[in-house]
């Protein structure tokens, strides 16, 4: 029987947890068609597999690709990890739904998770996907809807409650997005303006979610004076609305709080135990990134980045505003200003990146709040920063709870990062996962860690297609070698390709090839199966 592509001998692992076994996988056109004892064949390309992985394409259920897929198609910094299929929208940021009247403010809000925009020359979900098939990406994309965006959408960037007429607004953006096929609805509930939204709000539109069956992801709220006051607050929109939830970047980043893992998990074991269906995902790292704006008093963000450098520039309102920076983030995390880099910063400042603001703010003569938003008041929501806030002993534990799958918090990104040094997670997420997590310290096993890292994510997303090593489903496809994966990337210099990543597939076509990229681009915008869901629910 003719194949475009036979894998012998590898060791399958096929995404349940199931232990591997040695057989053959045979690829025509863009599904798997046999997996087993595949006998003769006059395969187009033969692949000796012998002591390699063969496992489902990983799927990243966390990361903020959505603009950067656009800018850099080829994807390498995911594409060389063996990662199929990003899940983008999370954090409350999507590319849709855009209000025509407020693109600028929209372009602003997206520059918060990217190096830059592309043209925003849609509207929709589906001008989205058409806008990404005119340049395919050499991976996959699940997107979710971002409240943020929504409320863009809406509302501007004011902070502010919605009128009764304005969460209908904003409820009709929902449903049209996920009627296009949007995986769900993300919040970002620090970052402005989802952190405008009240719990009141975010759950009247978690309701909507929960009508379609869709899948709500929470960045959730910091500051409510207790020590898991978000995942609470996450639980009880959830619980009312009836929804799915998914924890986002499960972590603990107040310096009192450390070492707490498992009261944190305590709480979602609780929920599971009470009938809801919540997980969390964590990314294998002691560290976090995010713009720095999210770190800003909110009343300062109020209107946008324009509106807050008019305000920076009175006397008065800056000192109020160093004040209360200076007093701690998200409602009192104190600041350990050594722990906090830049790795972007803006024309001009790039000698900033890779300090901490405290040696910038040294060399600069001024205090570090003060400096923070002199570098947010003259780059807006571009400067990033990478905070050293966590310990791997937290990360571990919320890994290992059986509930927990992985994803990146990472962006597609080129390997050529021109001076700037992003947080390694776009780098180095999965294979660390592998060479680290599995192979030298054992927190998972190697087809726990698959599962976590492609089964369990399908199932989260209900994304029916892929996720696993079956015939009939896409041939989306990571080979690699247990003995020898691993990340190189460092935050040091982070733009570093793994290793022990020799051959990657997507939709059928082959991505790396002996560990080489090619110039397969056979990626697609996967759609949220709604013929599914109609089954689901009765219909």
């Amino acid at each position: 029987m003719k194949f475009d592509t036979l894998i012998r001998n590898g060791t399958v692992v096929d995404g349940t947890g199931s232990p591997g076994r040695v057989a053959d996988l045979a690829v025509q056109g863009d599904r798997i068609v046999s997996v087993g004892e595949v006998g003769a064949s006059n395969a187009a390309r033969v692949i000796d597999a012998t002591d390699l992985i063969v496992a489902p394409g990983f799927i990243d259920i966390h990361t903020h690709s959505d603009v950067s897929l656009m800018l850099h198609p080829r994807c390498e910094s995911k594409i060389l990890q063996g990662v199929t299929t990003d899940v983008t929208g999370n954090c409350s940021f999507s590319p849709f739904p855009l209000s025509p009247d407020r693109i600028d403010l929209h372009r602003d809000h997206l520059l918060r998770i990217g190096d830059g925009v592309p043209s925003l020359t849609w509207h929709d979900l589906d001008g989205y996907a058409e806008a990404v098939a005119s340049d395919p990406p050499a991976f996959n994309a699940a997107p979710l809807a971002g409240h943020g965006t929504i409320r863009v959408a809406v509302m501007g960037v004011d902070q502010r409650e919605p009128t009764t007429s304005e969460i209908e607004r904003m409820k009709g953006l929902l449903v049209q997005s996920l009627e296009q096929g949007a995986f769900g609805m993300s919040t970002g509930l620090t970052h402005v303006p989802s952190a405008y939204g009240s719990e009141a709000e975010i759950t009247e539109l978690v309701r909507v979610v929960a009508s379609h069956d869709a899948l709500y992801a929470t960045h959730s709220r910091g500051g409510s004076g207790r020590p898991f006051g978000g995942t609470e607050e996450a639980i009880r929109t959830a619980t009312a609305a009836g929804a799915r939830l998914q924890s986002s970047h499960a972590a603990i980043n107040h310096p009192d709080h450390w070492g707490r893992a498992a009261d944190m998990l305590a709480l979602i074991d609780e929920a599971r135990d009470g009938g809801l269906d919540v997980a969390l995902d964590v990314y294998p790292y002691d560290a976090s990134s995010s713009s720095l704006t999210q770190y800003l008093p909110q009343w300062v963000q109020d209107g946008g980045t324009e509106a807050m450098r008019a305000r920076l520039a009175e006397p008065s309102v800056i000192e109020q505003a160093q004040q209360e920076l200076a007093a701690g983030w998200f409602g009192g995390i104190p600041w350990l200003w050594d722990r906090v880099v830049f790795d972007r910063t803006g024309p001009g400042a790039e000698w900033m990146v890779g300090l901490s603001i405290q040696e910038a703010a040294n060399r600069s003569g001024v205090t570090p709040a003060a400096l923070a938003l002199r570098v947010c008041l003259d780059f807006g929501n571009y400067p990033r920063v990478v905070l050293f806030y966590r310990t791997e002993e937290d990360m571990m534990t919320f890994l290992a709870h059986p509930h927990a799958v992985v994803g990146s918090d990472g962006s597609a990104l080129t390997l050529d990062q021109g001076g700037k040094r992003p947080h390694p997670r776009s780098f180095g997420t999965f294979p660390r996962i592998f060479g680290r997590y599995v192979r030298e310290k054992g927190v998972l096993s190697l087809p726990g860690a698959v599962r976590k890292t492609s089964g369990a994510v399908a199932e989260r997303l209900r994304l029916t297609d892929r996720g696993y090593i079956r015939p009939g489903l896409a041939a989306d496809i990571v080979v690699f070698d247990p003995d020898t994966v691993a990340d190189r990337a460092t935050f040091q210099d982070p733009a570093q390709a793994p290793i022990g990543i020799p051959y990657v597939f997507v939709n059928g076509e082959i991505a790396v090839d002996g560990g080489d990229q090619t110039d397969a681009r056979a990626g697609r915008v996967l759609r949220r199966d709604r013929n599914q869901e109609g089954t689901r629910r009765g219909h």
